[in-house]
This record gives C-alpha cells, sequence and structure tokens, in this order.
C-alpha cells in the first residue's frame, strides 16, 4: 500500500489508450491507476455544420459532373440502337458508316451488330486516337460498348415497332429521327456514337480534307456494298 497523505504529491496525467486518460499515483514503489471517461467532445457549431454540408454538395457536384457524360451516352445509345434494330434492321433501309457495315455483315455472315459494332468502332477509335484526344476516345468507346449491349437487349426482347417495311419513306424518316438524337446526344458530350464519326474526324486531320467529303467517302462506300442485298429504290432512301 502507498501512503495517502503523500499520494496528491504524486498526481501524473497519463494516456493509457486514445482518448482514456489515467492518474497515475506514486508512493515508494507502488502505483495505482484511475480511468477517467473521455471528455464529451462539443458539439458544432451552426458555421461548422454549414461548412460540411456545402463541402457534401461540392464533392457531389463533381461526381455528378463525373456520370452525366456517361449518363447521356448511355441514352443516346440506348435511342440509336432502338432506332436501327426496330427499323434499319426489318425495313432494308440502310446507313453509311459503321452502322450500315454492322447491317451488311449481318446479311452477309448473320454476325450481329452486338459483337461487329465495338469490334469495327474499337479499330476506328484506335486509327483516330491519336488526333481525336483521350476524351474522345473515352466517351466513344462506352458509346459503342453501351450500343453493343442495348442492341443485344433488343435483339432478346423482340421488335418493340409495327413493321413499316412496305413504306421506305416512313421507315426511312424514322429511322433518321432515333439515329439523329441518339447520336446527338453522344455528340453533346464530345464523343461520337459510332467509328465512323473517329475515321472521318482523323481523315480530316491526315489528309486536310472537309470532314463532309469524309464522311460523304465512308456512308457512298458502304452504301454501294450494300447494293449487293438492297434494291436500288431501297437504298435511295438510306
Amino acid at each position: 500500500m502507498f501512503d495517502r497523505s503523500v499520494a496528491w504529491l504524486a498526481f501524473s496525467p497519463e494516456e493509457v489508450s486514445p482518448g482514456v486518460f489515467a492518474l497515475r499515483l506514486r508512493a515508494s514503489s507502488s502505483c495505482a491507476f484511475v480511468a477517467l471517461p473521455r471528455a464529451r467532445r462539443p458539439s458544432p457549431s451552426i458555421k461548422e455544420r454549414i461548412l460540411v454540408i456545402l463541402s457534401d454538395c461540392t464533392k457531389l457536384r463533381t461526381f455528378s459532373k463525373k456520370i452525366a457524360p456517361f449518363a447521356l451516352v448511355a441514352l443516346g445509345s440506348l435511342i440509336l440502337s432502338f432506332g436501327i434494330f426496330n427499323i434499319h434492321a426489318r425495313s432494308s433501309v440502310t446507313e453509311g458508316g459503321i452502322l450500315g457495315l454492322t447491317l451488311l455483315l449481318q446479311h452477309w455472315f448473320g454476325l450481329s451488330p452486338a459483337f461487329t459494332s465495338p469490334l469495327l468502332d474499337g479499330v476506328c477509335f484506335l486509327i483516330g486516337f491519336r488526333f481525336l484526344g483521350k476524351q474522345f476516345a473515352k466517351y466513344s468507346i462506352a458509346a459503342s460498348l453501351f450500343y453493343a449491349l442495348f442492341y443485344r437487349v433488343w435483339e432478346v426482347t423482340g421488335p418493340l415497332l409495327p413493321d413499316i417495311s412496305a413504306n421506305p419513306l416512313a421507315a426511312a424518316i424514322a429511322g433518321a429521327l432515333f439515329v439523329g438524337v441518339g447520336v446527338g446526344f453522344c455528340v453533346r458530350v464530345g464523343g461520337a456514337a459510332g467509328g465512323d464519326d473517329a475515321l472521318a474526324m482523323a481523315m480530316t486531320k491526315a489528309l486536310r480534307l472537309p470532314i463532309s467529303a469524309c464522311y460523304l467517302f465512308t456512308d457512298l462506300s458502304v452504301l454501294a456494298l450494300s447494293l449487293t442485298y438492297i434494291p436500288l429504290r431501297q437504298i435511295a432512301y438510306s
């Protein structure tokens, strides 16, 4: 036992665990520990709470800015794939560029655009990567993958629109609406819905040609090949 008469002279606080202190009593060679409860942290002031809320809002805004472009790309790919599957693929009103080439391969070899589209787009993105930059390639690759995913979904669900192949003009107008809106969403964020956009822009920088001429060249090339299974009258509506 230690001498109580001198214990008050031997108090020394020590932290025995995070936030928990003890009073150490030294008397001769003996010692004792008395655990004290952790002090209550004062509640944050209104100013501190406002700063925390503003910080959370800033983080949420930053996260939204990163996700929003991919959400638009996904929406555009969904609309585009819906129009291609429900209108173009059923009415023989084709497209130029990569979209038309996937339909061509589907007719010739039975290859689903869900598989050929990302493959062909990937080749075009690799060609155009050095000219178009990392951000363009990032959004374009995302658009290609989303398009393949949604096209596969439509293949599983089956056609959701009535067959208008008997009226090629209506099919051309309706298909153009879906393609235009879908591609527009993807282009709005700085990407491309298909590899033909990347290829045309790469050709523009490499060959110093107007982009309209590059689009016309790729589209007419695919449309000319499409004459092997689509009548000229149908091609005219394309």
